[in-house]
């Protein structure tokens, strides 16, 4: 179980990895004489803040959705290793690890779903 708990994670962070640096790679060619100002916050667009439309920008080619995308999975690596992780115990009847795990999924999904 461990081994493909750290390959999950492996995979997971090095496939994030490669989304954000595509997706900088697309942003820089699709922008290359850009200028930003970061004197003034702007709060980002909802494209970039909503799930489904990050995914329909980022197969759009667009370079910051893929970078956007990139974020999200890296996020998601982790809850997903305590999800594995969930079923893991399950399946090996350990159910103090259960209650546990189940405690800490609840944790993470509480407060990446609420606002």
């Amino acid at each position: 179980m461990s081994s493909v708990m750290g390959s999950l994670l492996r995979v997971g962070v090095l496939l994030s990895a490669l989304l954000v640096i595509v997706g900088g790679v697309i942003f820089l060619i699709q922008h290359p004489h850009e200028t930003f100002n970061y004197s003034a916050f702007k709060g980002e667009p909802a494209r970039f803040r909503q799930v489904n439309l990050i995914i329909q920008e980022a197969l759009n080619f667009r370079g910051r959705s893929i970078i956007q995308l990139g974020l999200i999975l890296l996020i998601a690596t982790p809850v997903a290793r305590v999800i594995f992780s969930l079923f893991g115990f399950l399946f090996e009847k350990d159910w103090t690890y259960v209650v546990i795990t189940f405690i800490v999924l609840t944790i993470l999904l509480n407060s990446l779903l609420t606002f």
